[in-house]
């Protein structure tokens, strides 16, 4: 069977599916794995690496003739399209935002697996790359407030006078958001945090945070994710953080709801209430962001509310990306665990009674099988129709 690894197309990408340690791993199945060439080249691995790891290096990927295709970035509707039916795709789907590509997938027969639906279970650990690539992002990001902040990070008591720390706020404590709080604990700050589940806060002092309570109600969901707040409670938690806000240096988010947009923690009102000077880096701002006004890969300056200076609002984009040696380590390893449970011996066999696999699927014989993606489909579908039926209506009335 013929296993695939493209280069990957989306600008800022440097993330690879395969390394030439897994390409040993893959082999071991009883695949055969062809590698795009400068597949690898964004993360340091070049060509030759995979030769020797018993990989074949080639011009281009015949999609056609490929059992399985293994991708970081979703596939556009054209690279769906050009699958052969039957084949079987892994990769991130980022399913709620790219319905064009779950349709094509769908339409085409394809068995895809989102790695974004992996249970969160023991067994699945080692194929969660939601899990592996936020601990990459949730470092980074603190670095890149660091960089940006006019301030140090820690302490210095100098003949010169002190310097005091800098105060760090984490709103999130998922993984990114607990890498964040060791992170710039490391560097010297004062950290502090904020979770909507109560059971983060012995893992936010674990990691050197101090735990910021707020008297809301709890939204934790099963596997240990957040889930949306209701609207009121929404409101509330942004009053309440409001003065946390204002007294931080830098503010990170993290707080993501899986197959949501991401939730609005913080309004641009909090934001120019922060000291000039300040730095806000939204996590989330490819997933619709935590932070009110923030847009992926750009720094926008925000007035304070007394016109003193400007805070900038940072909207990272392809964070774990742009580290992307270690990055594609831990997720080429997620991609390689998942194959283990879907090839035997060189040939597919796809037991959707394991609940890893049927968990993972995302579309399956020409259906979607994950219902929260099936809906949104759905609901796409009629608004066009509900559209045009209210035009009709305003037509009749005029």
């Amino acid at each position: 069977m013929k296993l695939g690894i493209p280069r990957e197309r989306r600008e800022g990408e440097r993330r690879v599916a395969a390394t030439p340690d897994t390409v040993k791993q893959l082999a071991g199945m009883g695949l055969e794995v062809l590698v795009e060439a400068g597949a690898g080249d964004g993360a340091g691995h070049a060509d030759p690496g995979y030769q020797k790891a018993g990989a074949t290096v080639v011009p281009q990927l015949d999609l056609a003739a490929l059992d399985i295709l293994a991708h970081v970035r979703p596939l556009d509707p054209h690279t769906a399209a050009s699958l052969k039916r039957g084949a079987v795709t892994v990769g991130l789907a980022s399913p709620s935002s790219e319905l064009p590509a779950v349709q094509a997938l769908a339409g085409n027969g394809v068995t895809s697996f989102a790695l974004e639906l992996v249970p969160r279970i023991s067994r699945a650990q080692s194929m969660d790359a939601l899990t592996s690539q936020a601990l990459v992002a949730g470092y980074r990001c603190v670095l890149e407030a660091a960089i940006r902040l006019p301030r140090f990070f820690p302490l210095y008591m100098t003949a010169a006078g002190t310097v005091p720390p800098a105060r760090v706020l984490v709103l999130g404590a998922g993984v990114a958001g607990l890498q964040a709080i060791g992170t710039a604990k490391r560097l010297g700050a004062r950290v502090f945090a904020n979770d909507i589940r109560p059971a983060s806060a012995d893992e936010v002092a674990s990691m050197g945070g101090t735990f910021i309570r707020l008297d809301l109600e709890t939204a934790e969901a099963a596997g240990g994710y957040a889930r949306q707040l209701s609207s009121d409670a929404g409101t509330r938690q942004r009053q309440l953080l409001a003065p946390h806000v204002a007294q931080s240096d830098v503010l990170i988010t993290t707080a993501a709801v899986p197959g949501r947009p991401a939730p609005l923690l913080v309004t641009r009102e909090m934001v120019q209430g922060m000291r000039p000077g300040s730095v806000v880096v939204d996590l989330a701002a490819e997933s619709g962001g935590n932070v009110e006004g923030s847009v992926p890969g750009q720094d926008i300056p925000v007035p304070t509310a007394d016109g003193a200076g400007h805070i900038s609002l940072v909207g990272l984009k392809d964070p774990a990306s742009a580290m992307a040696s270690d990055a594609s380590r831990l997720y080429a390893k997620n991609v390689a665990n998942l194959l283990a449970l879907l090839v035997r011996d060189g040939a597919l066999t796809l037991d959707f009674g394991d609940e890893v696999v049927a968990g993972a699927c995302l579309t399956h014989g020409g259906e979607v099988r994950h219902q929260p993606t099936a809906e949104l489909l759905a609901a796409r579908a009629h608004a066009p129709t509900a559209g045009a039926a209210a035009a009709a209506g305003q037509e009749g009335a005029l």
